[in-house]
């Protein structure tokens, strides 16, 4: 987390020179720090999990007590360590690591051990310790335990890895998956709240209430919320394994502290000592626990103990007060340690609840950034690792209860060890989770969704692989809500949550990207030393009296432990000290602390108070703080009450406190790749932000080791011309996703409307967006086989006349052999029978063998049983695929047409694409007129332009600048020409915009989506065609196609499309009882009979000549039989 200098050494502008340089293509010295930034959330969180965390998680475990034949018996976790990924015991290797591109390529998972140091006592008598495997836990690759920790470009590459691997993510049966990062409520932070569903808890409940999401050091966490209810007391309202309870305040209040009434009251009405209803609403409450016959701490504790170990499952010999003490420790403000700072954060938590009731302060929002964190990976990987741990423990028990019933068991260590290899193993909920996105736990870990949790990270190309990463979503949950405002963007998360980079449609304000700059914090600090420094700059600690009334003071919060309280003149000062010592590292201040003094205003306003935060998990961004002139680290809510300029021309002495470090840092990763995006209209940008990553491009270079299902290559990338230097700053010349294109932007033979566009079929036939799509496909033999039989081979039967030299010996097509719809794909043999079976390709498209890999399993008996054959499949752009500018203008390609017939230039160059000028008046993309503009000066000067947004201006114009350049280069200054037809070869009458333009070729296209039928498969119970491109289903012929037809009266066509073609059948009637059902068939006669011909004959009526045969849809027959079944009789009458 150390900001100094990073955002200092930007390029000054793109170069095309390392293109040339000599020692392009050979691996650095070091990988890019701009690169592995990006995913330094993901990597250190989980770094803290597996580490620092996981032993506070351990030691956060309580013993786990039970009773077994009279003695009571305690398991207690010591200590866990994880372990590298590494080859299981017994295996004959060269190398015992096990590294990623291993396990992506043979579809496993990269995983690490879990064991454990179990203590076990009788009796409270210490027995010893056992080293216990718990299950094999996923690794993050990059990670401290991964195998590639720390090594640079060269062993990266000798590993099959690409050189500037950025880790952060799992492999779990060869795909590569994220944990997504999810917002959260702001930790130890009591958020005002008005939700008008909270009056249905119960009676007398109100819509006011005081929440917070309590977090401890090793992340496990809890709800808790304070009600108030209409007669003027507090119910306290917390969840413990998914169920809801509560608490009135009064109780929990005398069992933290054994104060007497008296001083608890004192604590409650600080500041408020004037104000009548709370007094009296205080010792109502305080006398409602008396009531109830406890005067003592020791008896409330007693009472509440009793009430709530129900649901605690202690054991039977924990006496109620210790239950209620377990009860406090689980479930009501877990981040503190103590119960005194419980009391004194619960005080606090009342007064703000009363000042929301009574209006005195505003509610907060909670859908506001200022009241938000992040879930790190590495927080739910130890949340659930922890929760998994707690839950073998039990199926401890339960496998010695099991076991006891069988047989006697004497508890020993030897028979505990083999007992302990029968809890339930974590390596299966661990690989669910990653797997699926689906969370399965008794606690809920806090979350308020339980799917969703993790993404595929698909290549398809580098930007969408990095945005994977930066990605931020609001919950599964909101997704579903009809309410806007969670979607909302507000200001607030200015230069922390990109404005541009949000999907359109369903997830869209709901999926947002973190900018740039924008850091997540990931390290834990100790705090111990910030109180005294506190004390030493005036604040009085919380048990003491301030030199003014409280009323007058604002108190003091430390990562949600009252610390004291500060008198309103001092506060300000203190505010900038903390703020000086935190820029220049001074007093043990961590730099990524947030420093937020709330303002008293007089007026109804935020709940006034001194908040500091060090805690991990928070948004942090880098600005210059121009008083010290360093950079400092700020926080979401700090942030609000700042003064923060652009540009040097905004910043007013006395006010602004600090400046942006450069103007686009409110932009993400890659919306800063846009060029010249602040000349296009918003929602372009937001459409290039998808569309950037549907592109075909690179996503990576080592083609040859991987195995995806799906990967996309474009076969003649370049480097653009016009780009922002962010695009140099991240590298992106190793991952390219487009072609520079000549685009002459005129209207010609009308095959560019609506967004279509017209291909030089020259420049097509020198490859212009040629691509290729790689398939992998896993054939494994052990799957063709039946239980215990291991007798099949690859190979061929020699002489086989089906095979024709299209195999090799070893059953397997050639590299490089393309293969045809029909062709032999594989064979393999039974060596017990000797039978050959021979599996044809059976896809229509043709293809090229790139790759055949075999394959192992994780103990390394494979026994050549599993290939992975990699096809590459040719895909030159035709009619119908889609092409995109960078400016969101999306079009499909509608003509390749002949070179001799384009227009040509005097100097006769031919345009590669034909744009039409109808796509630039409504959607402003102004930004695309400058990069062609830019594009064609940069191609003329053998220039690369620095297209980043907001260094032009209204002052400084963008069409001057580059028109100047044209007009250099002998060209017109705005970027016309004259162009000459290529049919009549007559100049055209108007001039020409023509430029150059970096045009991207997308995945979408017509091989994939195209859909024909004549006949084919039907469903089997109404017998109509059935759905789907991949079953060669028909096109749903819907309700509204019906109106079309029925609107134009071409009723045969409706007849022929709903009936002829659809399910038509012919059935039998009786004319006399109207019954489709009863005619039957009569018996076939013996065989020695003349007669032929059998006849329906109807059931109802018995006779032969009333039937009929009728046209009828199949599905009208099946409905009459339904109905038949539910004793509905249907009767037609046949005319």
């Amino acid at each position: 987390m150390e900001p100094v200098g990073r955002w200092r050494n930007l390029p000054s502008g793109p170069s095309l020179k390392h293109l040339t340089d000599p020692s392009y293509g050979i691996p650095r010295e070091q990988q890019k720090p701009a690169l592995q930034e990006l995913t330094r959330a993901h990597v250190e969180s989980f770094n803290y999990a597996v580490r620092e965390g996981l032993s506070l998680a351990v030691q956060a475990i309580p013993p786990f007590e039970f009773a077994f034949k009279d003695e009571r018996i305690s398991l207690t976790i010591v200590d866990a360590v994880i372990s590298s990924p590494t080859v299981p015991k017994g295996s004959i290797c060269k190398e015992l690591k096990v590294y990623p591109a291993e396990c992506r390529g043979r579809k496993s998972t990269y995983r690490g051990k879990l064991t454990a140091d179990i203590s076990w006592a009788v009796n409270g008598i210490s027995k010893g310790i056992i080293k216990q495997f718990l299950g094999y836990v996923p690794i993050m690759v990059k990670s401290k335990v991964c195998n590639l920790h720390s090594l640079p470009p060269k062993a990266l590459i000798e590993h099959h890895e690409e050189a500037e691997e950025m880790g952060g993510y799992f492999i779990i049966n060869g795909i590569e998956k994220v944990i997504r990062m999810l917002i959260m409520p702001r930790r130890n932070f009591p958020i005002a709240m008005i939700r008008p569903k909270w009056k249905s808890r119960g009676p007398g409940y109100t819509q006011y209430g005081v929440s917070m999401h309590c977090v401890r050091e090793e992340h496990s966490a809890v709800n808790m919320n304070l009600h108030y209810l209409e007669n003027g007391t507090v119910m306290l309202n917390f969840i413990y394994r998914k169920e809801l309870f509560f608490l009135p305040l009064g109780f929990a209040l005398r069992a933290l502290v054994s104060f007497s009434d008296y001083q608890i009251f004192q604590e409650l009405i600080r500041g408020k000592e004037d104000d009548s209803f709370f007094r009296n609403s205080v010792s109502q409450m305080l006398r409602m626990v008396t009531e109830e016959g406890c005067s003592t701490q020791k008896q409330v504790l007693n009472y509440l103990g009793e009430c709530f170990r129900v649901k605690l499952s202690l054991p039977e010999w924990c006496p109620s007060e210790q239950a209620a003490e377990f009860l406090f420790d689980q479930c009501i403000c877990i981040h503190l340690n103590s119960n005194i700072e419980k009391f004194y954060v619960l005080c606090l938590m009342t007064r703000k609840l009363f000042a929301l009731a009574k209006g005195e302060c505003m509610e907060e929002n909670p859908d506001s950034l200022m009241n938000q964190e992040v879930l790190t990976p590495g927080q739910l990987f130890l949340m659930f690792l922890k929760e998994k741990i707690e839950a073998w423990l039990v199926s401890i028990k339960i496998a010695i209860d099991k076991k006891a019933q069988k047989t006697s068991v004497s508890i020993n260590t030897e028979n505990l060890m083999k007992i302990f290899n029968l809890g339930t193993d974590l390596t299966r909920p661990f690989e669910y989770l990653l797997a699926t996105g689906n969370l399965r736990s008794k606690t809920g870990l806090g979350f308020l969704q339980d799917s969703g949790l993790c993404v595929v990270a698909d290549k398809l190309n580098f930007i969408r692989y990095l945005s994977h990463f930066r990605c931020v979503h609001r919950g599964a949950d909101f997704a579903k809500m009809r309410t806007t405002t969670v979607r909302r963007l507000l200001p607030e998360s200015w230069g922390f949550l990109c404005p541009v980079h949000t999907p359109d449609g369903e997830p869209c304000g709901l999926m947002n990207h973190l900018t740039a700059v924008c850091e997540v914090v990931t390290q834990f600090v100790y705090t111990t030393s910030i109180p005294a420094l506190l004390c030493n700059l005036g604040v009085t600690p919380v048990d003491g009296a301030p030199h003014r009334l409280h009323s007058e003071c604002y108190p003091v919060l430390l990562d949600g432990v009252m610390v004291g309280w500060v008198e309103k003149e001092l506060a300000p000062g203190i505010a900038d000290s903390l703020r000086h010592f935190k820029v220049l590292r001074e007093k043990r201040i961590p730099p990524w602390m947030e420093v937020v003094l709330i303002p008293m205003t007089g007026k109804p306003s935020l709940y006034p108070g001194l908040f500091l935060f060090t805690t991990p998990c928070r948004l942090v961004r880098p600005v210059q703080n121009l008083e010290l002139g360093r950079e400092e680290l700020i926080g979401t809510m700090e942030q609000i009450f700042m003064n923060i300029a652009i540009f040097e021309d905004e910043v007013f002495a006395g006010v602004t406190t600090h400046q942006e470090l450069f103007p686009h840092s409110l932009l993400s990763v890659i919306a800063n790749f846009i060029p010249f995006s602040d000349h296009n209209q918003s929602p372009r940008n937001m459409y290039q932000c998808q569309m950037g990553k549907q592109t075909m491009g690179f996503p990576l270079l080592t083609y040859q080791d991987r195995s995806d299902n799906k990967l996309y290559r474009l076969q003649t990338p370049q480097s653009p011309l016009v780009r922002p230097y962010m695009y140099d700053y991240y590298d992106m010349d190793n991952y390219p996703v487009g072609t520079n294109a000549i685009v002459a932007v005129i209207s010609y033979t009308g095959y560019d409307m609506e967004d279509a566009m017209i291909v030089n079929k020259a420049s097509w036939e020198r490859g212009f967006a040629h691509g290729s799509v790689y398939k992998s496909e896993f054939i494994d033999l052990s799957e063709k086989i039946k239980q215990g039989d291991d007798s099949l081979v690859f190979g061929v039967k020699p002489g086989d006349p089906r095979i024709l030299q299209k195999l090799d010996d070893d059953g397997l097509p050639f590299i490089g052999a393309q293969l045809q719809y029909g062709d032999p794909y594989y064979s393999y043999l039974n060596l017990n029978t000797g039978e050959s079976f021979l599996v044809y390709y059976r896809s229509k498209e043709n293809c090229v063998v790139d790759n055949i890999k075999v394959c192992s399993n994780d103990t390394g008996s494979g026994k050549f049983k599993c290939v992975c054959i990699t096809m590459r499949v040719p895909r030159n752009p035709t009619i119908g695929d889609k092409f995109a500018s960078r400016h969101g203008q999306k079009g499909i390609l509608s003509r390749l047409w002949p070179v001799e017939d384009m227009p040509f230039t005097e100097s006769g160059m031919v345009p590669d694409i034909l744009f039409n000028p109808h796509g630039f008046p409504s959607r402003m993309t102004i930004g695309m007129l400058i990069e062609s503009m830019a594009g064609k000066s940069a191609a003329l000067h053998g220039l690369c332009h620095d297209a980043t947004p907001f260094i032009f201006s209204e002052e400084n114009s963008a069409l001057e600048y580059f028109g100047e350049m044209l007009k250099a280069a002998g060209y017109n200054f705005y970027g016309t020409e004259r162009l000459y037809s290529g049919i009549s070869g007559l100049e055209l009458k108007a001039d020409i915009f023509i430029g150059v333009v970096y045009y991207q070729r997308l995945r979408h296209m017509v091989s994939d989506k195209f859909q024909v039928r004549t006949t084919g498969a039907r469903d089997k119970v109404t017998n109509q065609p059935i759905g789907g491109r991949n079953l060669q289903g028909g096109i749903r012929f819907g309700e509204m196609e019906r109106d079309a037809l029925l609107a134009h009266g071409t009723s045969f066509l409706l007849h022929d499309r709903l009936f002829n073609c659809s399910d038509r059948s012919v059935a039998h009637v009786c004319v006399k009882c109207g019954s489709l059902l009863s005619p039957l068939l009569e018996k076939p006669p013996p065989s020695w009979s003349a007669m032929r011909n059998r006849k329906y004959n109807c059931v109802l009526c018995n006779r032969s000549d009333t039937i009929d045969t009728v046209s009828v849809p199949y599905v009208f027959r099946y409905f009459v039989a339904e109905l038949a079944a539910m004793n509905i009789r249907v009767k037609l009458d046949v005319v």
